[in-house]
């Protein structure tokens, strides 16, 4: 049997070998690295047998516990069959089926599946079809070739994902790389741009976007949005009625609405769709993330029967989609997300998410009151809590301050594993997560909030 490295090995070859994502490893190589090494339903558990509360979903991608004995069940019966064979030319059980199944969850109207491997790769897809389907099917309604997206969006890592995304901490130095779009503001509320007051301002963050596909639909292949909320954004979530006004502008100005459903799919709003609030279908759909129940990456671009049309022609037209990767249709993905399905039915993980939905509310409300906590913003299972310096003047705590990072390490030290956004500490937690854990996760946040902005 093998030897089993110790925890201090493990973590001098992390330090030697490793370069870990969104992660200054300049500061990281002088850290202890926390190294999981199991779960257990909400919990992780490191090389030393700690138990950590899973605040993040492992970055919102675990929907019913690690270690879940249907979704264990699905990949090792998988595995006794094929782990894998190409999508090109070929097809497989688990990718039909999925799509099959897919679809009939999805915002009605959306008719076609088509695989990637994560949520950027979906987004890249969405561009593309669209940018192809405007060529293919409406030559005459413009050059259509940009789009329209919110600021402080954030659709992936990849430079088209990035293109129509807009957290400069993250873009700026990649500018020289992206192709031009067009941005407006999100509806921001706890720091609104055009300083105004919800409800009283009655959305008129809509009336400049309505200005920009009036002026710009000639242009424009698609608007690109996250519905419900902006999750990287600070978990910035929209009004009720927003998303529905976006997709009627969308229609009335011809110009595809392209819905990111990558971090809101697959219950985290407590529908399985953030568009089914709304009874909003876009024209494209991103998801990924708690596709496979966060075992595998898998991903998929869900579309219109009449996008897909235009892409049907004789061989030498060439409307073919050229565009594919190599694990398209992964069978251990989609087997997993297959059971991923099963598990939502059997377990009824909607309607067990309601009261918890609502406790979850109730949990947090207190903590509004506390003297640095400026907004709390929360959709569904997803909630996001705005540290600031001074209450009053909504004055944020500077960057170098690392509020965030401050609160993070304190709840780590008190067993919850969270991953803020700046000044925003976000909290994602598994679909699973019962009543008493969710108490826990909230006190441990309180105290740790305490901890660290005093003084």
């Amino acid at each position: 049997m093998a030897h089993k490295p110790a925890t201090r090995q493990l973590a001098d070859w992390d330090r030697q070998y490793l370069w870990h994502p969104f992660t200054q490893m300049q500061e990281w190589e002088q850290e202890q690295p926390l190294i999981i090494e199991r779960g257990k339903g909400a919990y992780l558990i490191d090389t030393e047998g700690n138990r950590y509360l899973d605040g993040t979903s492992s970055i919102w991608v675990n929907l019913h516990g690690h270690g879940h004995p249907t979704l264990n069940r699905a990949l090792t019966q998988q595995l006794g069959k094929i782990a894998h064979s190409t999508f090109l030319g070929l097809s497989n059980p688990p990718a039909i089926e999925l799509a099959r199944a897919l679809i009939r969850i999805a915002p009605k109207g959306l008719a076609r599946v088509f695989y990637s491997d994560n949520g950027s790769t979906a987004i890249e897809i969405a561009l593309k079809m669209a940018v192809q389907y405007w060529q293919q099917q409406h030559p005459g309604a413009g050059p259509k070739n940009t789009f329209l997206h919110l600021k402080l969006a954030y659709h992936g890592d990849t430079i088209g994902a990035v293109s129509v995304g807009n957290i400069d901490l993250f873009h700026s130095r990649f500018k020289p790389l992206l192709f031009p779009t067009l941005e407006a503001e999100p509806p921001y509320c706890y720091r609104c741009p055009l300083k105004l007051e919800y409800p009283s301002c009655r959305m008129a963050c809509l009336d400049p976007i309505e200005q920009l596909l009036k002026t710009h639909h000639r242009e424009l292949a698609g608007f690109v949005i996250e519905p419900l909320i902006q999750a990287a954004a600070g978990m910035v979530a929209h009004p009720p009625g927003y998303l529905r006004r976006i997709r009627d502008l969308c229609t009335q100005y011809r110009v595809l609405l392209i819905a990111d459903e990558v971090a809101t799919g697959f219950g985290r709003t407590g529908k399985m769709f953030a568009c089914n609030h709304e009874d909003v279908t876009p024209d494209l759909m991103a998801i990924s993330k708690g596709m496979t129940g966060g075992y595998m990456p898998l991903a998929a671009t869900l579309t219109t029967e009449e996008i897909y049309n235009a892409f049907l022609g004789k061989y030498e037209e060439f409307k073919t989609f050229f565009h594919g990767h190599s694990y398209t249709g992964n069978q251990l993905g989609c087997a997993l997300a297959l059971a991923n399905l099963e598990v939502f039915q059997k377990e009824r993980t909607l309607a067990q998410l309601r009261p918890k939905i609502a406790a979850f509310s109730r949990l947090l409300r207190p903590l509004a009151n506390m003297e640095h906590v400026g907004d709390i913003r929360q959709q569904g299972f997803m909630a996001g809590i705005e540290l600031v310096k001074n209450r009053k003047s909504k004055e944020p705590y500077p960057l170098e301050a690392r509020i965030g990072h401050r609160v993070a390490t304190a709840a780590r030290t008190r067993g919850l594993i969270i991953r803020p956004i700046g000044n925003v500490l976000v909290l994602v937690p598994p679909l699973a997560t019962s009543l008493v854990e969710l108490r826990q996760i909230i006190g441990v946040l309180k105290l740790s909030i305490e901890t660290s902005t005093t003084g």
